[in-house]
């Protein structure tokens, strides 16, 4: 494995200022994505406090469907595979996985990793060792130029909730770099707005999010029992949207969690930027509960896609598979609110019919099997 050494040694400070030198580039890439003209520089507020930068989606029309870099490989368009690994062994079910999804969104570029670091509790509560040890050294043998890893935590504080998860000693240990959004300053985040959005204000995504040449998601297999329903792939994006920006008191999280339209405002926090590479341990999964505590089930299974609303079905169907909440189980997977909306922005394939489940062996092709019955 390669040494980063020298990455991990840089202050936060040094690392931001890195950053910063990438992201009028990135914020122009995030625009290019979302059809946009460049981004002005950060507006002043009355009082002189530099405000987080405003991005605006203009069409009112669906958002392309974003060209996945599975397609890229030359796969069948408008299809999404999905890699389906039958397995108890979460460092093993990583790199299999990947290795049959077959593609390589990472070399030679700047990756962002985000975890599932909404509390400490033990996986599926949040993101596995095994599954953060495997992710870093796979996309290092993948030749990423820079890995970083950051998140916030919804339930503790973030910078305790990553220490007792183990990822700043892991940082050092293996050479990425980490970062704790809370302790961002206002002109590190930038205010994304879409039209026809159940955001009163838009939402605020972390700048290094978007400063990234790459996004790479390490999500869990687990319900929601504070509206989101689940919270799979589409939802770990809320990690990357601040809940009080400095300078500005208004909680995005208390609209986000109070209002009836909270799982279409999680699918449109996805049309701020689109994934590489998608990871989920469902190693255990929570059935009912969640996102911290619930009931717990050996599922057995890691995934990988470059499709959030692909990988996210298949993780439905499997919760359907072994019995879940009312929730999650009413109707068919692709009316369920987050990925109805999420296929309505064109975040990617619009139904069970697009998605290939690929498998390495016989007791994954027999368990696929099964849950695409399910997901059907």
């Amino acid at each position: 494995m390669k040494n980063h050494k020298s990455r991990a040694a840089l202050s936060r400070r040094s690392f931001l200022q890195l950053l910063a030198l990438g992201a009028a580039s990135s914020l122009a890439a995030v625009c290019s994505r979302l059809g946009l003209p460049a981004p002005t520089s950060p507006t002043l507020a009355s009082g002189g406090t530099s405000m987080a930068p405003t991005t605006t989606v203009q069409s009112a029309m669906p958002l392309a469907v974003p060209q996945t870099p599975t397609q890229q490989a030359g796969f069948n368009p408008g299809q999404a595979r999905v890699a389906f690994v039958k397995t108890g062994d979460r460092k093993e079910g990583v790199r299999k996985a990947i290795e049959l999804l077959g593609i390589n969104p990472v070399e030679s570029k700047r990756v962002f990793l985000k975890p599932n670091y909404n509390s400490a509790d033990p996986a599926p509560g949040s993101t596995h060792p095994d599954v953060l040890r495997a992710m870093v050294e796979v996309l290092d043998e993948m030749d990423a130029a820079t890995i970083s890893v950051g998140d916030r935590s919804g339930m503790g504080n973030t910078r305790q909730v990553m220490e007792t998860a183990g990822v700043f000693a892991m940082g050092e240990e293996m050479g990425f770099a980490t970062l704790v959004f809370d302790e961002l300053p206002a002109e590190d985040w930038v205010m994304v707005k879409l039209p026809e959005s159940h955001w009163k204000r838009g939402f605020p995504i972390a700048r290094p999010c978007l400063d990234a040449d790459a996004v790479v998601q390490a999500c869990c297999l687990k319900t929601h029992q504070y509206g989101g329903h689940f919270t799979l792939s589409l939802k770990n994006s809320v990690g990357m949207v601040g809940k009080v920006i400095p300078g500005d008191s208004y909680n995005f999280m208390d609209e986000l969690h109070s209002s009836k339209d909270q799982r279409r405002m999680i699918a449109e926090i996805n049309a701020a930027y689109t994934p590489a590479l998608i990871v989920m341990d469902g190693v255990e999964a929570f059935t009912s509960g969640g996102p911290h505590q619930g009931n717990l089930v050996n599922a057995g299974v890691v995934l990988a896609a470059a499709d959030r609303v692909a990988i996210d079905a298949v993780g439905v169907a499997l919760l359907r598979y072994f019995g879940t909440t009312k929730e999650v189980s009413r109707g068919p997977v692709f009316q369920l609110e987050q990925l109805a909306r999420a296929v309505e922005l064109g975040l990617g394939v619009d139904g069970p019919q697009k998605i290939t489940l690929v498998t390495g062996d016989e007791a994954s092709a027999a368990f696929a099997a099964e849950i695409e019955a399910s997901l059907a």
